[in-house]
């Protein structure tokens, strides 16, 4: 099975860059199912039941999120009816929505996909290796490919979660930073790993944001707006080649498009 995972999507740019990018690469690179991070995707920070169509559209197969999910009060009202909407697996109980699901791909084979939040630098929340673990347990008894996005800003707790679930999960992938690092590999019990799949909007920015605004904040302190800036917008993230009966994946490959 072969998927591209792409990385967080921000506001109006990166869903553009979606629009024209994934169905090429679907062609081209002949994708089997495609996951993104959009909890940045509505206006730079939530998802809508709009965007999240758009993105559907667009041939984005699974949308996980992070510590932003909660951001547009819509959610509420369609994440427990739309199942293709992850919100991190380790809230605590009796928040509404999945964690994780199961999904058809588009070679007729199913895919897991996990999705929690790292606890270091973030809101505390229950144990995301213990909320892993117990989600790949359950996605074993229907299929052995099993892809997990960590939404964390500290490395170490990224790198410890890709070893702890090293031959239990085809593959896992950190978000949240938007800065694409280059330490992509395959560990030895066959888990692919990568620190931060990058984002997929304005690269001309701070993390997605205007430049002058974040500036501003940080020289002068002063609470300010951050618009979602515009220039030189990219498709960033990572494909996958992922062995169907054993769930250990051959290859991960970094992806950095332009949109053009």
């Amino acid at each position: 099975m072969k998927v591209l995972f792409i990385g967080d999507i921000v506001g109006s740019p990166g869903r553009e860059a979606v629009r024209r990018l994934v169905p090429e690469l679907r062609q081209g690179q002949a994708l089997d199912f495609v996951i993104a991070n959009a909890e940045n995707a509505a206006g730079g920070s939530g998802i809508t039941a709009k965007v999240a169509e758009e993105l559907f559209s667009s041939g984005v197969d699974v949308l996980t999120s992070g510590d932003h999910i909660w951001k547009k009060r819509e959610i509420f009202e369609i994440i427990n009816q739309e199942p293709r909407i992850l919100r991190p697996a380790n809230f605590p109980g009796g928040a509404p929505g999945a964690g994780c699901g199961v999904f058809k791909a588009h070679n007729g084979r199913s895919a897991g996909v996990i999705n929690v939040n790292g606890r270091v630098f973030m809101e505390p929340l229950d144990c995301p290796f213990k909320a892993a673990l117990s989600c790949a347990e359950e996605i074993l008894k229907k299929t052995k490919v099993i892809i997990v996005d960590i939404h964390a800003e500290a490395t170490s707790e990224k790198v410890a979660l890709g070893w702890y679930l090293d031959g239990k999960a085809s593959c896992v992938i950190g978000t949240h930073t938007h800065i694409q690092t280059a330490d992509e590999r395959v560990l030895p019990k066959g888990t692919a790993y990568l620190t931060d799949a990058g984002m997929t909007g304005p690269h001309d920015s701070v993390i997605g944001r205007r430049v002058e605004d974040v500036l501003e904040r940080f020289v002068t302190a002063i609470p300010t707006r951050f618009e979602v800036a515009s220039e030189n917008v990219q498709l960033q993230g990572a494909i996958l080649d992922i062995d169907d009966e054993t769930g250990r994946a051959r290859s991960i490959v970094r992806v950095r498009e332009k949109s053009i």
